[in-house]
């Protein structure tokens, strides 16, 4: 397959983003056989997980498989990260339940809502160890992509969001 060739909505070598894994690159379109039946598949790398993924071609905008968001939409999350965290009085399970939610539906405006909600400056309460391992899912994957996005190193990214964190709290 010719490098950039567009299948659907999606060009082989460019980084897209899969719901519950996060950024990741489409590497190759193979052709395999599944139970007697050809299928096309997308072959999704994601590096830093030491992953491969295979979708189906056809399948992959159902199954929530999307491009890299668009500069301002990279943009409104960050305006998303300076607003005020939103806690909502419910039982943690519920609220862990629902942040769970919004990191494996891949939208980054929900993801940047989690990084917001349970970010903590260092004189605030301490984090329970689900909450931090939420907030670091959450952080990590709206720092993959916004890396992507702006063509930077994760680490750039990361000291961006990081910057609009604790600006918020001054």
């Amino acid at each position: 397959m010719a490098k950039g060739k567009k299948i659907g909505d999606f060009r082989l070598n460019e980084f897209v983003v899969y719901p519950a894994h996060g950024v990741g690159q489409i590497l190759s379109v193979e052709t395999t056989e599944i139970a007697g039946t050809e299928m096309e598949l997308f072959v999704i790398s994601f590096a830093k997980d030491k992953m491969t993924l295979r979708v189906p071609t056809a399948k992959a905008t159902a199954v929530g498989m999307r491009n890299l968001a668009s500069a301002e939409l990279v943009e409104k999350a960050m305006k998303t990260l300076k607003g005020r965290a939103r806690v909502k009085r419910a039982m943690w399970s519920r609220r862990a339940q629902e942040y769970e939610q919004k990191i494996n539906s891949g939208d980054l405006i929900s993801i940047a809502e989690v990084v917001r909600d349970l970010h903590r400056n260092d004189e605030e309460r301490e984090q329970s160890y689900s909450e931090r391992q939420l907030y670091e899912a959450a952080l990590e994957r709206l720092t993959r992509e916004v890396a992507a996005v702006d063509g930077t190193e994760e680490g750039e990214a990361s000291e961006k969001v990081t910057g609009i964190l604790i600006s918020r709290a001054a």
